[in-house]
């Protein structure tokens, strides 16, 4: 109970109202998602959109469009990153919100109503400039008005929400995908409309980033919305020297917010940190188990896929309430170092299962079971925790430039890793099968190298002390064991003291 309240004493009404209208809209990120995903494996579906595959004696999806279904949504991703991007830079986050919602619904009509694989391919590409326009502002504006002692379960949350969704829908999917007529995956995507238009309602109920609004010389309004967010949890005094803080922080760093500075000597290892996060998460092969494998473990026959999907998620939900409850208490790296090796081993594993020539029913099983562990391995730590690090990595007035570059960073592997699968793991292509596993094992490793030697520990620290950390080149492995005070990071602020020297990673 001492442990939820450490949690629970950090928010206020209007706190807890923000937390909850960020986790509702980014649950429908998670709803969506797997809506497409899980859709596919429908009868319904592969009837309506497929060719007849008289060998099977059954409609299937040809391994082109199915290639192209999973993939080129990502360029309607992309588009969506940078557009959010820009939109809540110059408008705030709160209008980038609003947009996004409205432009879900518009998009979401030209899904419900297709016909025809072109209408069904567009409508997902036009629907995912939303989902990119989220991913660009929701881990952003979190990570902004959250307190420190919390900011890595609630930035964290932004998966959870994901998962949320993907199994509501799934339930879902699951109830439907024995209905013979189109209506099996048109009531889930008819349910996207529901969350996108209660967002429209209740964004503007909730203050905008108090770091954004000083970015813009709001300062009244700034500090305003920081009482709002912090009232009954802090002094007026702890208020005020918070709100005194990030001022202080933000007219004193150097960085002026052009993405030619990135990669400057001050910025360049930050940016390095950002964009590996953002590449292992994908390369790895989540989109193995998020977006194929209802496909995947459909081919196999061995278990109802739509049944094991929902018990994956269930999986996932444990999972990760587990590992975003020691987030701020082992802290990120110990757990993403956890998730890269429970990853490597699963997948690696089901690539060796996958060796054996015309495998059992218990083979093909221990395959499932395989794909569903790794699965948790991914949740564990690396499905959230990139966010969280990506935000904390960040300059300060560099937030929005360096999101949208790891965002889009992100997008390019998310293509490049679902347009791919269906030719490895399908005749007549490279068909390998689960021994696919041993390609995503292989990357696994490298993610576990590069989260011991360059992602830094950030645990329990505000986004302006860790700022000053990178400014004053201490190495990331040392992040960790420093036990400075916010009053003596302050003081090297206000005197300048900040060293911009170009250090190495370790």
């Amino acid at each position: 109970m001492s442990s939820l309240n450490d949690i629970t004493k950090h928010f206020n009404k209007t706190l807890a109202r923000s937390f909850m209208v960020i986790f509702l809209s980014t649950l429908n990120y998670g709803f969506d998602n797997q809506g497409f995903s899980t859709s596919q494996a429908m009868a319904a579906f592969k009837h309506q959109f497929g060719e007849y595959d008289s060998k099977k004696g059954a409609y299937a999806l040809p391994t082109y469009w199915l290639s192209l279904f999973n993939s080129l949504n990502y360029i309607g991703f992309a588009l969506g990153v940078m557009v959010g991007s820009l939109v809540s830079s110059r408008w705030g986050r709160r209008m980038c919100i609003f947009v996004m919602s409205c432009w879900a619904l518009v998009a979401a009509t030209i899904v419900i109503s297709s016909t025809s694989r072109d209408q069904m391919l567009a409508g997902r590409v036009l629907f995912y400039i939303y989902v990119g326009m989220e991913l660009s502002v929701m881990p952003i504006f979190m990570s902004e008005i959250m307190p420190a002692p919390i900011r890595g379960i609630t930035v964290g949350s932004y998966q959870f929400s994901l998962v949320t969704g993907g199994l509501i829908v799934n339930c879902i999917c699951r109830g439907t995908s024995t209905l013979k007529t189109n209506a099996a995956w048109r009531i889930p995507f008819g349910l996207f409309f529901v969350i996108p238009a209660i967002i429209i309602c209740v964004i503007w109920t909730i203050p905008e980033s108090p770091r954004w609004l000083l970015t813009k010389d709001r300062i009244e309004e700034a500090r305003s919305n920081l009482q709002k967010l912090r009232e009954g949890t802090l002094t007026d005094t702890e208020i005020s020297a918070e709100f005194e803080y990030l001022q202080t922080s933000l007219r004193c760093m150097p960085e002026q917010g052009k993405f030619k500075e990135l990669f400057n000597q001050a910025n360049r290892k930050r940016t390095a940190i950002a964009i590996g996060m953002n590449t292992f998460q994908q390369v790895t092969g989540q989109a193995f188990v998020s977006t194929y494998s209802a496909t995947f473990i459909s081919g196999l026959g061995t278990v109802n896929p739509f049944s094991m999907t929902v018990i994956n998620l269930c999986c996932y939900l444990l999972v990760m309430g587990i590992g975003l409850y020691l987030n701020d208490r082992v802290g990120r790296k110990p757990l993403l170092f956890i998730s890269a090796a429970i990853q490597f081993a699963a997948i690696t594993t089901m690539g060796g299962i996958g060796l054996i020539k015309n495998p059992s029913s218990s083979a093909k099983t221990a395959i499932v079971a395989m794909v569903t562990i790794f699965g948790c391995g991914f949740i564990l730590a690396w499905a959230p925790l990139t966010y969280v690090v990506t935000t904390e990595v960040a300059p300060l007035r560099l937030r929005d430039v360096m999101q949208r570059t790891a965002s889009t960073v992100n997008v390019v592997f998310q293509f490049a890793v679902n347009f791919t699968i269906p030719y490895l793991l399908y005749a007549p292509y490279a068909n390998l099968g689960s021994k696919v596993g041993f390609i995503f094992g292989s990357l696994s490793f490298c993610a576990m190298i590069f989260t011991y030697l360059c992602v830094p520990e950030c645990k329990g620290k505000s986004l302006e002390e860790i700022d000053v950390l990178f400014h004053q080149g201490l190495s990331v492995r040392k992040f960790g064991s420093f036990k400075g005070e916010m009053s003596s990071i302050e003081d090297d602020i206000k005197l300048g003291k900040i060293d911009n020297e170009h250090k190495e990673f370790v």
